[in-house]
């Protein structure tokens, strides 16, 4: 019911004024006026608990509303910075009474949120930032200084979460209202894309606040950023394969129409790759993501919000998804990337031309790559985080690593008995590409220990490997599930698994071979690229048919075939 609400308000509401929020004086007012209109259907009060104004719905819903809303562009940037980072650290943060002040206010768009982290000199080392705050001698208040950078809905936002140092080095999380006296926002950024959202510094000259506007605990505001951003990630992550999906439409809209040598474009061959390749990445993306949330949704299920250890439980049951957080959030924004890519090429001239939808589309798609962490950033996460919980022994990584290297002489030279039954190839490589994470992960924490963050292209392989083992067995998962229950889609589903599984585990093997020839040498070297040979000997999918196949059912379906 959400997902068709928002994506009616989406078409009916926002995309007949998409270009009007482009337009300088009528941005801010605009943005507003629409935020507003999402908080009359609910959309904003979506995870605000239930005692403050809100729905209190899961977090399956709150994706399904981002997807619905991220064909809108501009707008979808507006929504998510308020609904999301610029709401989310009041509700699992916030005092009694700053929940009670906020909320309800920005669950009906009364208020509008934003979150100040990043600064001129600190992006991606979000922990160097310089604004500062400082205690005044009555301990009734503080006094904020400093200039924060990319503030995403600061052109008319109400309430900012602001962080900034106590003392130089404790980082807290603050609250400060528009019209604080000393707060101020610069100029709009001219942006490559997402013309219509609002982008300014936020400047603090002796912001003066009251001592109960701290957010959270002192020198604990590291812990808000970085716990929020997993939500932002997985949201982003869905959000995105929504724009991915009105890429595939328009492409096959523009095929349909569009001959050349007296034949619609998309009879030919090299543009039905292209549509397949478009709903593959979608289709593994969304997999990726709703399997993720669902793992979420169940481990919160039992959280009572009258609770008030409900927050505090809440978010530990999130950080144990952070890593899947951060792959959703690589895989989705790079699989749009791809899309808005290949969509240009099929509309060709006409899809640079600012008439068309394509050319706005992809230039607003780059900035996915950028905030809620780069993908540089997400990319060490993954394989980080990974060793760090290894090192404290939450995860038995090491052992298991341990166990798979004394295994390997043991290993049979062909690779063992061909599998059988339903994907059985398929199945025999996403567990052989999971060896190969758990062998070069192994292999890397072996070499460096705790130094092995210093080493980063040796991690960002890994990150990729892993992501990929996520997506082939997420993606197995799925097609094996449509086919036990006799659904119409299961042979389409087994032909996206069946393609994607093919090409990842050869993107794996490159990246392992990569690797291994750093990561040990002399006999050990040959022993190794003979164990990832061995892990990964498969008789290869017919990808040209598949593909074929895949492109066809979009086609037929005038879109991503499996909307809904």
């Amino acid at each position: 019911m959400f997902a068709k609400t928002t994506a009616d308000f989406a078409a009916n509401e926002i995309m007949p004024v998409v270009k009007d929020l482009e337009i300088p004086e009528k941005k801010s007012p605009l943005n507003v006026e629409l935020l507003r209109k999402c908080a009359d259907l609910g959309l904003l009060s979506v995870e605000i608990p239930e005692r403050y104004s809100g729905l209190e719905l899961d977090k399956a819903t709150a994706m399904l509303i981002m997807e619905k809303m991220s064909p809108t562009g501009s707008f979808a940037t507006s929504f998510g910075a308020h609904a999301g980072i610029g709401t989310l650290p009041i509700v699992f943060f916030g005092t009694e009474e700053q929940k009670q002040k906020y909320l309800p206010k920005l669950a009906a768009g009364e208020l509008i949120g934003a979150y100040a982290l990043t600064e001129p000199w600190a992006g991606s080392d979000a922990m160097a930032l310089r604004a500062t705050a400082v205690l005044t001698e009555d301990g009734q208040h503080w006094i904020l200084n400093g200039t924060k950078q990319f503030i995403t809905n600061a052109g008319f936002a109400d309430l900012f979460t602001v962080f900034a140092k106590i003392d130089g080095k404790d980082i807290t999380a603050f609250l400060i209202e528009k019209g604080t006296p000393g707060l101020s926002t610069g100029p709009e950024e001219k942006k490559m894309g997402i013309h219509g959202s609002s982008t300014t510094q936020l400047i603090m000259e002796d912001v003066k606040i009251p001592v109960d506007n701290v957010l959270g605990e002192r020198g604990r505001g590291h812990l808000i950023a970085f716990n929020i951003l997993n939500l932002g990630r997985l949201k982003l992550g869905a959000g995105a394969l929504g724009g991915a999906k009105e890429v595939i439409r328009e492409s096959i809209k523009y095929g349909l129409e569009r001959e050349q040598f007296n034949t619609p474009l998309v009879n030919f061959g090299m543009i039905r790759e292209k549509i397949a390749d478009m709903v593959i990445q979608t289709f593994v993306g969304e997999t990726m993501s709703y399997r993720t949330v669902g793992m979420i949704d169940d481990r919160l299920a039992g959280i009572d919000w009258k609770s008030p250890t409900a927050a505090q439980d809440t978010m530990k049951g999130i950080e144990e998804y952070q890593i899947e957080c951060s792959m959703i959030k690589v895989f989705g924004s790079e699989a749009l990337d791809l899309c808005a890519d290949e969509g240009l090429q099929i509309l060709g001239g006409y899809g640079y031309l600012e008439e068309y939808p394509m050319e706005a589309i992809y230039r607003d798609s780059r900035i996915n790559r950028l905030y809620e962490g780069t993908n540089e950033i997400n990319r060490l996460i993954i394989p980080g985080t990974l060793l760090k919980w290894a090192m404290k022994g939450r995860i038995p990584l090491l052992k298991a690593a341990k166990k798979l290297f004394e295994e390997l002489t043991e290993l049979p030279a062909y690779g063992g008995d061909e599998p059988s039954g339903f994907m059985a190839v398929e199945q025999k490589l996403v567990n052989g590409v999971k060896k190969v994470a758990l062998m070069t992960s192994g292999m890397a924490a072996q070499k460096y220990g705790d130094k092995l963050m210093m080493h980063q292209m040796v991690m960002a392989p890994l990150a990729d490997i892993a992501i990929m083992a996520f997506a082939m067995e997420s993606v197995w998962a799925r097609a094996h599930k449509l086919n036990a229950k006799g659904s119409r889609k299961a042979a389409l589903a087994e032909a996206i698994a069946r393609a994607y599984i093919e090409e990842a585990a050869g993107h794996v093997e490159l990246l392992a071979r990569k690797l291994i020839a750093a990561l040990s040498e002399g006999d050990m070297l040959q022993i190794n690229f003979g164990a990832i040979r061995r892990f990964l000997k498969h008789n290869p999918a017919d990808t040209i048919v598949l593909k074929d196949q895949i492109a066809k059912a979009a086609i037929d379906a005038m879109g991503y075939p499996f909307a809904y």
